[in-house]
């Protein structure tokens, strides 16, 4: 049982962002840190990845346990409205697999 209001439920959701996230950020800064150039999230590239270091012509993935159903310990599966919530991580999932 959702324990906020459906407008309550939509101004939460809709403050979720899909760029410029803490762990991006913070991510970021380590590697910039280490002396690391990069490029962020380049639209030419399947799946837009989060970093690009083009030198070393790898990408850096992050993604979040939650929108991206992984199995571990920090992942949650929704208890409301899992009717939508199934397919839509399924879905992320696929294109996950997709983009690799």
């Amino acid at each position: 049982m959702d324990t906020l209001t459906p407008h309550e439920r939509s101004r939460l959701m809709g403050r979720i962002h899909s760029k410029n996230t803490k762990p991006e950020i913070a991510v970021r800064s380590m590697l910039h840190r280490m002396g690391y150039r990069f490029r962020l999230h380049r639209k030419d590239l399947p799946g837009k990845p989060d970093i690009v270091l083009p030198r070393h012509r790898k990408i850096i993935l992050i993604q979040g346990c939650f929108w991206h159903g992984h199995k571990c310990r920090l992942a949650s599966k929704p208890k409301s409205n899992e009717a939508y919530w199934g397919p839509k991580i399924l879905a992320n999932q696929a294109r996950d697999v997709r983009n690799l």
